[in-house]
């Protein structure tokens, strides 16, 4: 686990992918300063190729030289999107390993959580510095305690999908879109013995399948110890009708697993994103009553 921070600290918040301008991160630095920590922004902020934040060498540069500064104690990623995946190769981890602190996002982050989670290194899975005007102050509160040192423990009520039970294991995962492209590779997620975590944004039904169709057939979800289901929202249909809404997707693709699993988690693509710790040990309690998240 990284250090945890302390007023004073400072945090960078960068562009990994899309392209932001500063005025849009006013909130997020508020935020951050309200807290008593110290905020710089990375050289991407207001840089811009096409969609991107800059080249993929000046979004690399930019993550390499936060990773690599002493005096910032956490790395906020300013906005999703698409494009983490092309620089992480660009990344030299060798004084990252030295000197740990918090990455900070989600979804298109996904890949720097599981590339980092392989290293032996906690992340943190919560909202972006763009999502600050629109959290809830429950969401806020979360990444608060986390870079702080304090305790997280989630209580969330029964749904009807979930399946019973208890495990403990590493949490490993995220956006599943992200989860399920950079499988092959030397960010891919480790499934065995694991709980795992899934959320997504804006895909048509049948992708939500056709993934989860891939994790069941090729061996993936036989050897995860339980599963969470985040948000799954603004999903798209085509003109003919798939049938399934997302959730049911997943609960078919899973139905025969003797595990505990656990649905409308509240992280993902929602204003109530709540801070995850991947990487982390934690404990998950499925009963007929309510659902826990304990981490330890």
């Amino acid at each position: 686990m990284p250090p945890t921070l302390k007023k004073g600290d400072t945090v960078a918040i960068i562009a990994t992918a899309r392209k932001i301008d500063a005025s849009t991160l006013q909130p997020g630095i508020k935020l951050l300063e309200s807290w008593g920590l110290k905020v710089i922004l990375g050289k991407t902020i207001g840089k811009a190729q096409n969609q991107l934040a800059g080249a993929d060498w000046q979004r690399a540069t930019d993550l390499q030289e936060m990773m690599d500064d002493p005096s910032v104690k956490a790395i906020w990623a300013a906005k999703g999107g698409y494009g983490t995946v092309k620089i992480v190769d660009r990344v030299d981890f060798s004084k990252f390993k030295q000197n740990p602190k918090w990455i900070i996002g989600f979804s298109d982050v996904t890949v720097l959580h599981s590339h980092m989670n392989k290293l032996g290194f906690e992340t943190l899975h919560a909202m972006m510095a763009i999502s600050a005007p629109s959290a809830t102050s429950a969401a806020k509160e979360s990444l608060r305690k986390v870079l702080f040192g304090e305790k997280l423990l989630y209580t969330i009520p029964h749904h009807d999908f979930n399946k019973l039970g208890q495990a403990k294991g590493e949490l490993v995962g995220g956006n599943l879109s992200v989860l399920y492209s950079i499988q092959g590779s030397v960010s891919e997620v480790d499934f065995k013995d694991k709980i795992l975590f899934l959320e997504d944004l804006d895909e048509y039904l049948y992708h939500i399948d056709r993934m989860m169709t891939n994790l069941k057939r090729n061996g993936s979800l036989k050897n995860v110890r339980g599963i969470i289901i985040g948000g799954m929202t603004s999903m798209n249909d085509n003109d003919i009708a798939w049938g399934k809404n997302a959730l049911e997707i997943i609960q078919e693709a899973v139905k025969d697993l003797n595990i505990p699993i656990a649905y409308n988690f509240p992280a993902g693509h929602i204003k109530d994103n709540r801070a995850l710790i991947m990487g982390g040990i934690i404990t998950l309690e499925v009963t007929e009553k309510e659902t826990k998240v304990i981490f330890e």
